[in-house]
């Protein structure tokens, strides 16, 4: 396994845990909810509930979205394709996958915003 696989790799691992600990998170706000007649409009403890429940819901998305970032550039590595720009061709630099390791695109593509 390539250094960069591993290190993919890893990072997956990782978000797959947060993953499965932000879903408790929401599960238990949820569940803390059922059975309760919380008002989140009238209730000042309802608006914390609510803010908890979006915040963990967030980072729950995000962390998916990371993820899927991640199996997208092991799927990349396995083709042979890691490193190589999704949009101009070009080598991704050594620093830019050391800092993103699942990163398509090169610094000047993705500063354009190039798709």
């Amino acid at each position: 396994m390539t250094d960069a696989a591993a290190r993919l790799e890893d990072e997956r691992r990782r978000l797959l845990a947060s993953i499965t600990s932000r879903d408790a998170d929401v599960a238990g706000i949820v569940a803390a909810r059922e059975g309760s007649n919380v008002d989140d409009e009238h209730d000042p403890e309802g608006a914390t509930i609510a803010f908890e429940r979006s915040q963990a819901d967030h980072a729950a998305d995000s962390a998916r979205r990371r993820l899927a970032a991640v199996e997208s550039a092991l799927r990349r590595v396995e083709d042979g394709t890691y490193g190589v720009c999704e949009v101009c061709g070009r080598p991704i630099g050594e620093g830019r996958l050391e800092a993103l390791p699942a990163t398509a695109r090169c610094v000047r593509c993705a500063a354009r915003g190039d798709r």
